[in-house]
């Protein structure tokens, strides 16, 4: 205990020793690309917001979407080893949870398991953006959660009359990472062109101890089969004119990661991505705009053996398009109305045989109309919306399985008022439906990588979400602070129930059986839960401090506590900028979580992780040079994520060291 306090007493001193003034903050102003009112983080009012750029996304770049955000406030992370972690938002995860990437769907099937990768490169991304909340009637059923969005701006909306771009190259001690990124923008006459990229190779890291908490096995010191390789290209072009803009990008993704399961079975994934987005302004009538975007994945993994045989292939084709009309000023209404499709057809198949391995070929179809207005009554600003949406489920003939359709209907309402020296309360009530998923409805096969044999079920119906939240914020000044409450009633959730019994791989009986059967299930369930932050001097040169905490407490009710539900958390965050010298620490507890599932066994223990980031920036000729230095778990924890299926046997990195330099011109 006493090296422990020392260490940390040495880090505080040398994060801190050049501290000598402070100075104002600066205001900067960040656009939430996923809200058609195209408001700053500050005004949102049916969704509350977390915008990630510039220095703070890039130190907290990890190889996974749920690595890079599982710190922030109401998010963690599923950890499922370096490859896949996927965002958890208060307590909702999978399906509940939409990724989107440009403001379009990802269209991978991480949603479908813990063990699938998020098929969204963060590396080479300008800003992430997190809605915790009510975001359905934007985004669809998918959204009931919440959402996240990655912008990489690969298809440009302005002129870059100069080539201007970014370079990373980092290395990582904890797991030999060696990486490196790029992104370049620049035009040639009327034509905005984009082009990134980013490549990672990491080993098996090192972790402090055992593997299995129980040390039932001789695993120890580093974590089999949690290695990654990944690379990405991307490039877009924008014709750039007065009246609007009209562009395409193409991406190509391909990543290798390893599954740290007994099995130590890895998955290759690839990706190729096509997109168009086009703005018309001041088209006709009231409108100041038309915006319309269409996304088209074809995306593939297959899950081999540690030999690289071949066991399952998934794969989803997809194709959405997404078309809007918005207006600034109708009598003092601003808003936007919209139309959504999307088209998917999606397989799970044997690599050897062809036959439905877990869930049958399917294609599902979504139409959907939405409208969101705001409007401002002096000192109370009100938003409402609606969203009307039709999905359909079709597996093929050979099946017989049946078809099934569902009709949604979401409905928001929210207010801001202003109180004055900066403080606001805001409020929203919304009620949002979600369609069960292909997998389940009609999944009837063995997961290697859980280890589960998951059974769905036909007749399931929709989930119906009630969500009322309250916000006090204040969000000018020196000192920002927030604090969110919120309850969501969900009829008819879809869980996963675990009943012990052991199968083979055809569902058979067998008390010596690999596979765990798991069944599609519905029930009432209600997530409760809080998040408050307190922060001063953020974009400001001189000290900076942010303290957090979030809870979330998630029950099926009279049927218990909701699997994987996140610990309680406090964090601390200390800062100190001064010319190009940026400094940070980042310390985050989480409490011990006895708050256990019945399918549930192990209390996940508190933990303690401290994390240290020094930066350095200069000019050098006609760029500017930014070096870099990270301590990752300073205090070498052993770190269990209560929300992670593997909680027992993976354990997350020791203690490493990050270096790199980027370079911004």
């Amino acid at each position: 205990m006493s090296l422990t306090r020392s260490i940390l007493a040495c880090a505080i001193c040398a994060a801190f020793a050049p501290i000598s003034s402070f100075a104002q903050a600066q205001s900067t102003v960040v656009t939430v690309s996923a809200n058609p009112l195209g408001k700053d983080e500050t005004m949102q009012i049916l969704s509350p917001t977390k915008v990630l750029s510039g220095s703070e996304l890039r130190s907290k770049i990890g190889s996974s979407l749920g690595e890079t955000l599982g710190s922030e406030l109401g998010v963690s992370a599923s950890g499922f080893g370096a490859g896949a972690s996927r965002p958890i938002i208060r307590g909702l995860e999978g399906p509940r949870v939409k990724i989107l990437q440009n403001g379009m769907t990802v269209a991978d099937v991480s949603g479908l398991s813990n063990d699938h990768a998020v098929a969204s490169e963060t590396a080479s991304s300008q800003q992430i953006e997190i809605l915790r909340g009510p975001a359905a009637l934007l985004y669809g059923s998918g959204a009931i959660g919440g959402l996240v969005n990655v912008v990489d701006g690969r298809i440009p909306t302005s002129i870059s009359k100069q080539l201007n771009g970014e370079a990373e190259i980092k290395y990582a001690s904890v797991n030999a990472e060696k990486s490196a990124s790029f992104f370049l923008d620049g035009s040639i006459d009327d034509i905005a062109l984009h082009f990134d990229g980013n490549h990672r190779n990491t080993d098996d890291y090192k972790i402090p101890g055992y593997a299995d908490v129980y040390a039932r096995n001789a695993i120890k010191d580093r974590l089999p089969s949690s290695f990654t390789q990944e690379r990405s290209l991307g490039f877009g072009a924008s014709l750039i004119q007065s009246w609007g803009h009209v562009g395409a990008s193409i991406q190509d993704m391909a990543d290798r990661y390893g599954i740290p399961t007994d099995e130590r079975s890895f998955i290759d994934l690839q990706q190729t991505r096509y997109d168009i987005d086009a703005a018309v302004y001041r088209p006709f009538l009231i409108f100041d705009a038309f915006k319309f975007k269409l996304g088209a994945t074809d995306y593939a993994h297959t899950e081999k053996m540690p030999n690289g045989t071949p066991v399952t292939n998934f794969k989803n084709r997809a194709l959405e398009t997404r078309a809007t009309l918005s207006h600034a000023n109708w009598h003092g209404w601003e808003g936007s109305v919209g139309i959504q499709t999307e088209n998917t057809n999606f397989s799970a198949l044997a690599a050897s045989t062809g036959r439905a391995d877990t869930v049958p070929t399917t294609r599902s179809t979504s139409n959907a109309i939405f409208i969101v207005e705001q409007k401002n009554f002096g000192p109370v600003i009100a938003s409402g919306g609606a969203r009307f949406e039709s999905i359909e489920r079709q597996p093929e003939a050979q099946f017989q399985l049946p078809q099934r359709k569902f009709n949604l209907q979401s409905f928001s309402l929210g207010a801001m008022l202003t109180l004055g020296d900066g403080f606001a309360l805001v409020s929203s009530l919304s009620t949002a439906q979600r369609a069960p998923t292909t997998e389940e409805l009609y999944s009837n096969g063995p997961h290697e990588s859980t280890k589960t044999f998951d059974i769905g079920y036909q007749n399931l119906k929709t989930e119906n979400s009630r969500n009322l939240e309250l916000a006090l914020q204040k969000t000018s000044g020196l000192w920002h602070s927030k604090v969110n409450l919120f309850i969501n009633k969900v009829g008819n959730y879809v869980y996963g129930e675990i009943d012990g019994l052991q199968v083979n791989e055809e569902g058979e009986h067998d008390a010596g059986g690999e596979f765990t059967q798991r069944f599609w299930k519905q029930a009432a369930a209600t997530i409760r839960g809080g998040e408050a932050e307190l922060a001063y001097n953020q974009l400001g040169d001189g000290f900076s401090f942010r303290t957090f905490a979030d809870t979330s407490r998630g029950s099926l009710d009279q049927r218990g506590i909701l699997p994987l539900q996140p610990a309680n958390r406090v964090g601390l965050d200390f800062g100190y900028r001064h010319d190009g010298w940026r400094n940070t620490m980042s310390i985050l507890h989480a409490q011990r979580q006895d708050r256990l599932a019945a399918s549930e066994h192990f209390v996940t223990p508190s933990f303690t992780k401290v994390d240290l980031n020094v930066t350095y920036t200069h000019p050098y000729m006609s760029a500017q040079l930014t070096w870099f230095a990270q301590v990752k778990n300073l205090l070498n924890q052993d770190i269990r994520l209560a929300t992670s299926v593997l909680k027992e046997s993976v354990p997350q990195a020791m203690r490493g060291v990050i270096v790199g330099v980027r370079a911004s011109f």
